[in-house]
């Protein structure tokens, strides 16, 4: 039986029509001698009348079975009108039923409130019926235009979609990888690819001058709520372009995603924030700025307090930092306790704070500040009745960190309490800008690089990367959302004596390791490699903050668990002594 409609499409004007739709059942209701059933397809949902010759039949559905239906569209009684539904004037008056597949009842409702209260594993495991639930329908649909959208987009703008190889070479300095043996080569291995980054820049060389790819890439980490082992990028590179150009092209494809998925138009050009601004201001480089709470450094104030703590933690190079949640005195200790412990996770020994309460000003450090101290903090802070200031001295870094969180925690207690509005619809775009080009690490007594080594320096800074390597920004942007980096991107290095020079000079990565794992890179480069840049676009956060959801699993198909985990089809599982003897491997498994 092919089906002429679908399951949204009847109104009154297809009355007395003889059409023939398909679908699942939604629901099954005996009106005595009348069966009715309300048929679903992806579109929607019409009634469907059962009668006389095929009652019988009618009364063996169960939610959930697949049938086809064939009859004539009827108006329906006045009283019985849906005004909810796109079909509800009418329904089909079945003449013909032919029955595809009897369902078993599901393990859990597929209404969008029943399957949200139960178990995520449950949902997982059974995921080709959570996927038939309106919300889950409606995420895979907006995935669908957002992503169309950005290809849309890029071939106006003439750029090119090239595939790149999903097996690469292992290039272990980076995140861990997933490595996959070769059955030709005994005792080698390809990686699955991290990102295109290197095959992209090749590209570059290769005169594309264009390309953008919606990228599938791997990365053995742990998983959360907004990483997954395998997700998508929007991967893109072009040349002879600055990052200016890099922000107008992105912003570009940002303002016609939201217009065309949600119709909503975002303001551009987005501000742009210098990293170090970010980390003094909000204590992290992907800032929510929906809402204020911003830190302030006290270390002027504190530099000769009496209060030992504060004045030489100063003293050794550290900082002292503050913010006022404002509003926030009637905190619970339990609260509080829970806010030392994030803390302490982050390094600190404890968290410092300050209440006012009906004037007095109440903590353990109040003692030992002098009246000059506390008027500072009053007029730097805003302090008034109701607040609570809390501090961090220590490194710039972990203070940053610690203050960072805690400003995150505490608008979320201000949230509850209904003294804070963060909206989810509130698009705080913005770019983050200005990284240091290289970072130390004290574990390894070496430089690594803040983005990836490949990222140009800013010129202006390019005569300190041999004195002062710390202090060179690089050409790296990222582009961040209520709290969430997107993606991140940047110029590149095209000169090969520069980029040999990163590697072993500033990186100190050995001579024969650099021409092992890049040597093919800086080959191509010595054959005219043009000026270039680009960005990666973590699409499955995109799509998330547009549904309006907080983890990514929700606008996945198949995702995996926080166990790294895909419960349907039960993976990863063991393989074959024969599989294992073709590839020449040997598993040790480690002891329980």
């Amino acid at each position: 039986m092919k089906r002429t409609h679908h399951c949204a499409q009847l109104t009154p004007s297809d009355l007395h029509a003889t059409v023939s739709l398909a679908g699942w059942v939604d629901s099954v209701r005996d009106h005595g001698g009348i069966i009715f059933v309300d048929l679903r397809d992806r579109q929607g949902i019409t009634q469907v009348k059962f009668d006389t010759n095929l009652r019988a039949e009618a009364a063996l559905l169960k939610a959930e079975s697949v049938i086809a239906v064939t009859g004539k569209v009827e108006l329906r009684p006045e009283a019985m009108m849906n005004k909810n539904l796109p079909t509800g004037q009418v329904e089909l008056d079945a003449s013909e039923l032919v029955v595809h597949n009897i369902s078993e009842t599901p393990p859990f409702p597929l209404t969008d409130a029943g399957g949200d209260k139960v178990n995520e594993d449950l949902r997982l495991t059974y995921r080709y019926l959570d996927l038939r639930r309106p919300k889950m329908r409606k995420n895979l649909l907006t995935r669908h235009r957002a992503t169309k959208a950005v290809r849309d987009y890029f071939d106006a703008q003439e750029f090119i979609e090239v595939e790149t190889p999903a097996l690469f070479k292992s290039t272990p300095e980076g995140a861990r990888e997933y490595l996959v043996p070769s059955r030709i080569h005994p005792g080698e291995f390809y990686a699955l690819s991290q990102s295109p980054q290197q095959f992209k820049q090749i590209l570059m060389v290769a005169g594309v001058e264009k390309y953008f790819q919606i990228a599938r890439c791997f990365r053995d980490e742990d998983l959360r709520s907004d990483r997954q082992m395998e997700f998508t990028q929007i991967d893109v590179e072009a040349s002879f372009i600055d990052r200016e150009g890099i922000y107008t092209l992105f912003e570009g494809m940002l303002k016609k995603v939201w217009q065309e998925v949600l119709q909503h138009d975002l303001p551009t050009p987005f501000p742009r924030l210098a990293y170090h601004d970010a980390m003094n201001r909000y204590g992290v480089d992907k800032p929510d700025t929906r809402f204020a709470l911003e830190l302030v450094d006290l270390s002027d104030t504190f530099k000769t307090s009496g209060f030992k703590v504060f004045a030489s933690t100063i003293a050794s190079g550290g900082c002292v930092k503050a913010f006022n949640a404002k509003g926030l005195a009637d905190i619970t200790q339990g609260e509080i306790g829970a806010l030392e412990e994030i803390a302490k996770s982050l390094g600190a020994k404890g968290l410092a704070f300050i209440k006012v309460e009906a004037g007095e000003w109440k903590s353990p450090i109040v003692k030992f500040f002098s009246e000059a101290e506390k008027a500072a903090l009053t007029q730097r802070l805003s302090i008034a009745d109701g607040d609570i200031v809390f501090f961090a001295a220590a490194t710039w870094d972990r203070a940053c960190a610690i203050l960072g969180r805690t400003r995150l925690e505490a608008a979320q207690l201000l949230v509850k309490r209904g003294r804070l509005t963060i909206r989810a619809d509130q698009w705080n775009f913005l770019w983050v800008v200005d990284f240091p080009l290289m970072s130390y690490d004290e574990e390894t007594k070496r430089y690594v690089a803040t983005h990836h080594p490949f990222t140009a320096p800013v010129p202006e800074d390019a005569v300190l990367i041999d004195s002062d390597p710390k202090a060179v920004r690089g050409q790296h942007y990222d582009v961040v959302l209520n709290g969430m980096e997107l993606g991140g991107g940047s110029i590149r290095i095209h000169q090969p004596t520069l980029q040999k020079k990163i590697f072993e000079d500033v990186l100190k990565i050995p001579a024969d390791v650099v021409e092992s794992r890049f040597g093919y890179m800086l080959k191509a480069f010595t054959y005219g490699a043009p000026p270039h840049g680009g960005i990666a676009f973590g699409l499955d956060r995109m799509v998330a903050l547009l549904c309006g959801t907080t983890s990514i699993r929700d606008v996945i198909a198949f995702p995996k668990t926080q166990k790294a985990q895909d419960l349907m089809a039960q993976s990863p599982t063991p393989v074959t002594a024969k599989q294992l003897k073709d590839l020449h491997i040997q598993t040790v498994i480690p002891p329980q």
